[in-house]
């Protein structure tokens, strides 16, 4: 029989599916930025941006690119290469400084509120709400999600977002950082997420139990390491943990 006292979660593809989320706000927080900027710079009798959707969006996603590999400490702190890159393509069309720096801060406010529009399983919240009652939960995510906005962050009082830690999983820095937070020892943990190498993996390592959420995998599993299709699957692998 296993002592469970805490289970760490993902959130993007574990708890919702998250590839329309993300591409709906890649988009949107950008076509935002230049449509208020051309306003406002009509406005003020100012000449439009030379920028459009298109060609601005695929220089914006290649400065990030470039930032990453400049900075590599910061490759995983989303928010912070977004604004720079903002900021640098602002500033190259001609904006002042400060303005680069207000407008770019505006963008991403319009990026995280498109971004926690997520749509959690139907099973989530009812899982989550069962599963306090026996279990601290905490969230670990690489996701740049404002995680207090997020539709499940009632579940989560320990959250981490592990590029800010600047040390995005699978690095173990989150994982510890969240034991500890809620003075967990590892071997009474689990980790649940969908990726092999960021969540199952580092778990693993660390002496947690792990859960990988994946509908496809037949390979042999190393131990204390479980495979479930789908999170509302999860009861089950507890149930044969503590039976």
């Amino acid at each position: 029989m296993t002592t469970l006292k805490a289970i760490t979660f993902d959130l993007d593809d574990t708890l919702w599916d998250n590839h329309g989320v993300m591409a709906r706000t890649e988009e949107g927080h950008y076509r935002w930025l230049l449509d208020a900027l051309n306003a406002w710079r009509a406005a003020r009798q100012e000449s439009g941006l030379t920028l459009d959707h298109p060609s601005g969006g695929d220089d914006y996603l290649q400065r990030r690119q470039q930032l990453a590999k400049e900075v590599p400490e910061r490759r995983g702190d989303f928010t912070w290469l977004r604004l720079r890159a903002l900021e640098a393509q602002l500033e190259d069309q001609g904006l002042p400084r400060s303005a680069a720096l207000l407008w770019a801060a505006a963008a991403m406010n319009e990026f995280h509120r498109l971004r926690v529009q997520v749509t959690p399983h139907p099973e989530a919240a009812g899982l989550l709400a069962v599963l306090t009652e026996r279990y601290q939960l905490a969230a670990i995510t690489n996701g740049n999600i404002h995680l207090r906005r997020q539709p499940l962050a009632a579940y989560f009082p320990v959250a981490i977002a592990a590029g800010e830690l600047l040390a995005p999983k699978p690095d173990p820095t989150p994982f510890l950082t969240a034991l500890s937070r809620l003075n967990v020892a590892p071997e009474c943990a689990m980790h649940v997420g969908d990726s092999w190498l960021e969540d199952v993996l580092p778990a693993q390592q660390l002496g947690m139990h792990a859960v990988w959420v994946s509908a496809t995998g037949d390979q042999q599993l190393p131990s204390r390491v479980y495979r479930i299709a789908h999170i509302k699957e999860l009861p089950s692998v507890l149930a044969w943990l503590e039976s």
